[in-house]
């Protein structure tokens, strides 16, 4: 059976995320497509952090209830329920590294579920969302793009 996917028309596996969506920009979420997902997948949740941010791993965006008929999202999407990012608020945040840094590394962790709803309030934190998926997971897949700030 083939794998779960990910990609974005908005960049490339591996390549710089666009200004448009950062803090630098109109902080506005990617378009996001995916395929092969499990025969019995009931929804999706979608994460996304910064491995590289200065305190340890910073989370960008917590995405979870996607229906299972979605095959991707819309750019500044309102599709699924948002769960709160390191921002303290719920939705995306787009990369903003520090202007002095290198490139830090984006990554956007697609998980296909066997659970319609992971019974789960808009603005639920990572942890209760990862807690909640626990056992629940058919597959994930990453996508990977990076971005760094001008500045230096």
């Amino acid at each position: 059976m083939p794998e779960l996917e990910l990609h974005s028309p908005d960049f490339d596996a591996g390549g710089d995320i666009p200004q448009a969506l950062t803090c630098d920009g109109e902080d506005r979420s990617p378009e996001l497509r995916w395929k092969n997902a499990p025969e019995n997948t009931q929804s999706f949740a979608l994460i996304v952090d910064d491995p590289d941010a200065p305190g340890g791993v910073f989370t960008h965006w917590v995405l979870f209830d996607i229906p299972a008929d979605a095959t991707g999202l819309p750019a500044d999407t309102s599709t699924g329920t948002p769960g709160q990012n390191d921002f303290q608020n719920a939705g995306y945040g787009g990369p903003c590294p520090p202007p002095n840094d290198d490139a830090h590394r984006y990554i956007f962790t697609l998980y296909a579920l066997d659970v319609e709803t992971l019974n789960l309030e808009r603005g639920a934190k990572r942890d209760a969302v990862e807690s909640a998926m626990r056992d629940h997971v058919l597959d994930r897949t990453q996508l990977m793009g990076q971005y760094q700030r001008g500045g230096r």
